[in-house]
């Protein structure tokens, strides 16, 4: 088995249990699937290097039917040549373009108009849903959460571009010929999906892409 068959398996295991608990099983199968849980963070312990309380804190406890956790990532063009990009400061000041986890209260629209102008500095205005992407099937990093990247194409309207934020070192448009030479924050965004993001710049009639 390999490491990604491996923790697609682990994701597995956390949901069926975390789902059969939220169903007030009776006693026995309450102890049973908090022993399948229990078990599988001291697996992924195992290979990961970490302790079991680390992996713990990655899972804060949660009621109700177990669902992917949503990434937003605002898509911004200049002229149809440049794309918007910041510097993580979290990954080392790798490369990305704004967003982040969905926020409870704001839909997917808002919460990329959000992350743009915490990130940046600039006011934009959601326009359209471009991709949708299941974060398993690109070449991610892995991490313990399943998730769904929500990429969202935005307008400037105003504000001015910050050269750097709390959470961002720099925000800078970049020409998509220089994007390859980016070292790119990989667990946020990947080359391959900038790629494909980059043909809605020449077509933007394309329709939206989902995996």
């Amino acid at each position: 088995m390999t490491s990604t068959d491996f923790l697609f398996a682990f994701q597995k295991i956390i949901a069926l249990s975390q789902t059969g608990l939220s169903y007030n099983p009776p006693t026995y199968d309450r102890e049973r699937y908090e022993n399948i849980r229990d078990i599988s963070f001291q697996m992924l312990a195992k290979i990961s290097d970490v302790t079991v309380a680390q992996i713990i804190q990655l899972f804060p406890e949660d009621h109700g039917y177990v669902t992917p956790k949503v990434d937003i990532r605002a898509v911004i063009f200049r002229n149809n040549e440049e794309l918007l990009m910041v510097q993580e400061k979290m990954d080392d000041n790798k490369w990305t373009v704004p967003g982040g986890w969905a926020d409870v209260g704001y839909t997917p629209f808002q919460v990329a108009e959000k992350e743009t102008w915490e990130e940046t500095g600039l006011e934009v205005k959601a326009k359209r849903l471009l991709a949708v992407f299941d974060k398993s099937r690109h070449d991610h990093p892995h991490q313990p959460w399943y998730v769904y990247k929500f990429f969202i194409l935005c307008e400037v309207s105003g504000g001015e571009l910050l050269q750097q934020t709390t959470e961002t070192s720099e925000a800078s448009w970049i020409k998509f010929a220089d994007v390859s030479n980016l070292s790119l924050s990989r667990y946020r965004v990947t080359l391959s999906q900038l790629e494909m993001i980059f043909k809605f710049a020449a077509d933007p009639n394309l329709p939206a892409y989902c995996d």
